[in-house]
This record gives C-alpha cells, sequence and structure tokens, in this order.
C-alpha cells in the first residue's frame, strides 16, 4: 500500500480559450471531471493546462537547460512530473491523431520523469466519435515517453452534451452510467499506479532496462562481419 497519498497529474490537451460555438473550453470540461473523480479517492490531483504554462516560441525542452536553469514554469512541472504516480491525458482529435498543443507540451521533458509509472487516455469531441482516433496514436506515443497507458480508455462524444462547464454532468444524463464509465478506466489508473509505487520503493526492483549511461545502451549490438 501507498504510504502517502497518490499523486497524479491530468493534462489538458488544448491550448485553445473557447471551443466555438461553445463558449466555454470543451476539453476542460473532461479534465474537471477527471480531477473530480480522482479527487474522491482521496488523492493529490492537479490540472495542468497549456495556456497556464508560457512556452518558448523557440523549442527547447526542460533536459536542455542547465541544472536549475530552466524556466520556473517548466521547473515546477518536472517536478510534479516525477513525484506523480500517474497520469491522465485528455485530449481532443487532430487529423485522427493527438493534440499537438498536449504533443508539444509533454515533448519538453524527458522520458525519465514518466518512467515506470500508468498512464489513462481520455479523449472527447463536440462531434459523434469522441476522438477515438487520436487515441490510438496516443497509445504508441505515450508508451515510448515511459508512462504506459491502461487497456481501457474514454471517449467523450457531444461532450458539451453530457458536461457543464465545471465538469460536472449536466441534468437529464444517466450520470450513473457516466461517472462508472469514466470510473473502469480511473480504476485501472490507480490499480497500476499502486503496484508501481511498490516496485519503484524497493531498491532492489531496478526499472528493467533502464540506461545509466547514454541513450545508445538500448542500441540492437553491431552485426558480426
Amino acid at each position: 500500500m501507498m504510504t502517502k497519498p497518490a499523486e497524479y497529474l491530468v493534462f489538458l490537451g488544448s491550448a485553445r480559450d473557447s471551443t466555438p460555438p461553445q463558449p466555454a473550453r470543451l476539453g476542460l470540461r473532461v479534465a474537471r471531471q477527471c480531477v473530480a473523480q480522482l479527487r474522491e479517492t482521496g488523492a493529490i490531483v492537479r490540472l495542468v493546462d497549456p495556456l497556464e504554462i508560457p512556452l518558448s516560441a523557440v523549442f527547447k525542452p526542460h533536459f536542455s537547460h542547465a541544472r536549475g536553469r530552466a524556466p520556473a514554469e517548466l521547473e515546477e512541472l518536472a517536478q510534479y512530473i516525477e513525484s506523480a504516480d500517474g497520469y491522465v491525458m485528455v485530449s481532443p482529435e487532430y487529423n485522427h491523431s493527438m493534440s499537438p498543443a498536449l504533443a508539444h507540451l509533454l515533448n519538453h521533458f524527458g522520458s525519465s520523469l514518466f518512467a515506470g509509472k500508468p498512464s489513462a487516455i481520455v479523449t472527447y469531441s463536440a462531434g459523434q466519435w469522441g476522438g477515438a482516433r487520436a487515441a490510438v496514436n496516443m497509445r504508441t506515443f505515450l508508451s515510448e515517453l515511459g508512462c504506459l497507458p491502461v487497456s481501457a480508455m474514454v471517449h467523450l462524444p457531444a461532450a458539451h452534451t453530457v458536461l457543464d462547464p465545471d465538469g460536472n454532468f449536466l441534468a437529464g444524463v444517466d450520470e450513473p452510467a457516466w461517472r462508472g464509465y469514466f470510473r473502469r478506466t480511473l480504476e485501472q489508473l490507480l490499480w497500476w499506479s499502486e503496484a508501481a509505487s511498490r516496485q519503484r520503493a524497493n531498491p532492489a526492483a531496478r526499472f528493467p532496462g533502464a540506461f545509466d549511461r547514454s541513450p545508445t545502451q538500448r542500441n540492437a549490438p553491431e552485426a558480426s562481419t
């Protein structure tokens, strides 16, 4: 069992300040519902909103800065990523792929901060597909990042007809059914994050396959001549 409250980050994969024709941001509704359900378990949950993290126009990730010299916003988020037990990635769909805003933000941080922890995929749309096709792309991306996604996923079509701007379920929807739909994915995240936490706390359980000198350690051996 975890000896401290579990910590999770919910990444909102949209840098838009509105979702026309809706006056409020659609993804923020979905992210807030995820935050609320995780907090009901007693976990510490932080919502990561790209609009609140100013990124340089010139791409320079956190790990490219000298130690302690990264911009304060990147340094703080890196610390939250490293201390978290798991992640929820909330994304709309762009050209059958994950949100470029989410990918851009995550690319600022090295996989070592995410490694050995699970993630959950939550997608949404204003239309009928719920961003499901983006999730296929997200599985590959998150696996390479090191935070392997759990098998269950949330796909939320017509999200504006299910959640209000605060992330609460609208009157008239089947709230128990929708809560259970979210919970199936989030409970898998909780299960895997507790298991991974035990392993990380065990000094003898070094993360398998981690390289400790150079990324070239994961290269295949040279072919014999």
